[in-house]
This record gives structure tokens, sequence and C-alpha cells, in this order.
């Protein structure tokens, strides 16, 4: 299997695995607009040469759209490997590929956040754990932080105690939300207009920057739904599932 690293000259012409669609796709202009705007911040985007899932984005971890103190460590975005590409140890040396870069780049090692139970969205903490990494933090209800140090001397990364605990002010349900996942490009508007025609108290908050992100109420920024201040889920929810989880916070 060969393996392609996305760049402003080929992010045109090469799909992004996780929205493989043409180029005027909501979710591929989103995704790709975020991409070349972080190119020059250090992200890289590396993919198997395939259509499917199978990719791995990471970006120093002083750029990372994270609430997370990892100077010097390299943050992996996102890890995903699926379908019938799974097996074939595609992982494995997508993982192997980054370690070898941000070793070259002089980085400390790596972080990634993760959560002891598989879940949606998150990188798998036992498959993690088989190639090296370990636990160095946690956040309230289940987000742990995995690093790989190169050193076992450097200090391990670790989440901003503002959400270690996380809660908001707001009441009804709240969504933070970010384009560094292309399915918010489509979801996020059908949640918005599900709650409209409902009358579901919510209202969205787009993070936009980097700074915003370190500075959420939440460990995940990709996706964080709040109601009435409290953290309810990180993932990506359709217009049935977000109507029926409104119906379980009323019950």
């Amino acid at each position: 299997m060969d393996f392609i690293s996305l760049n402003k000259e080929n992010l045109t012409s090469e799909h992004i695995c996780c929205a493989i669609s043409n180029n005027n796709d909501p979710q591929v202009i989103s995704k790709k607009q975020w991409l070349r705007e972080r190119f020059e911040e250090g992200l890289v985007f590396l993919k198997a040469d395939a259509r499917g899932k199978c990719f791995i984005e990471y970006i120093p971890a002083e750029n990372a759209w994270a609430p997370i103190d990892a100077n010097g460590y390299m943050f992996i975005d996102c890890f995903w490997v699926s379908g019938q590409l799974k097996g074939h140890g595609y992982g494995r040396e997508l993982l192997e590929r980054c370690i070898s870069d941000s070793r070259e780049k002089g980085r400390k090692g790596l972080c990634v956040i993760s959560s002891k139970k598989k879940m949606p969205f998150l990188s798998d903490s036992k498959f993690l754990g088989f190639m090296g990494f370990k636990e160095c933090d946690a956040a309230e209800p289940y987000f742990t932080l995995m690093y790989l140090p190169f050193d076992e001397k450097n200090e391990p990364p670790k989440f901003r105690e503002s959400v270690k605990h996380p809660i908001t002010d707001n009441e009804g349900f709240v969504l933070y939300y970010s384009c560094q996942c292309p399915f918010n490009a489509k979801y996020v508007p059908i949640i918005e207009n599900t709650a409209k025609e409902n009358n579901i108290p919510f209202r969205s908050v787009h993070i936009d920057s980097a700074q915003k992100a370190k500075n959420a109420p939440t460990a995940w920024t990709v996706s964080a739904l709040f109601y009435n201040g409290k953290f309810i889920t990180h993932e990506i929810l359709s217009e049935k599932k977000f109507l029926s989880l409104t119906e379980k916070m009323k019950g």
C-alpha cells in the first residue's frame, strides 16, 4: 500500500478519506479549507492511496485545536482505519510513520485524546497501548490523554484544568464545534434547523481558531454538546439521535 501526504498542491485533486465526495460537497469544502490553513502550522495529513477511511492527521501540539499543555509534543488530531482496510497493518504503519516524522522534527513525543472504553471519533486506547502509549491525564466524563514520550525524562502533556470538570453557565442545549471534522458542515445545520422547528432551546458555538479551542469548556473541541451547563456527548448527532436525546433530557 502506498501512502500520500496531502499538501496545498495536491489538496484539490486528492480525497480526504473521511468525506469521499466531490469538491462541491459542503463537507469537503469545509475540511479542505481547514486543512489548507493548517499546513503552514505544521499539520500533516497522511492517507492510504485507497478509497476508504485510512489516515492519520497530526500537528505540533502548540498549534493543536485542543485544550492541552503539551509544548514540544506532536498532537494526533485524528487516526482512523475502517472497513475493508482494517486488519492489514495499515494503522500500525501510519502510526510508525508519524512517530518517525515526529522524531525527525525534534518533537518530545506524541499525544492524543482517547477514552478507556472504545468510543466513536476517539482513537482506540487498546491499540495505542499496544504501540507504547500510556495515559497521562484525564477529563470528565470519559476523556483520557495518552502519550508516547521519546525520552522518559520529558514532562507528560496534560489537559488544562478548565476542562477536567466541564460545565458552562448556559441553559438549554449548546453545541461547541469546529471545522476540523467535515461531518459538522452537514450535521450542525441539520441540528440547528431541527431545534428551531421543534422549539428546542439550542445554540451553536463555532470554534474557529486554535486559541478558542484551547480555551473551550470541553476536552473535545471537534464536537461537544452541553445541556443546562452539563456535558452530554462528543458524538456528532443525526436529526433522529438529537431528537431522541432531547426527549431523554426532558425525562
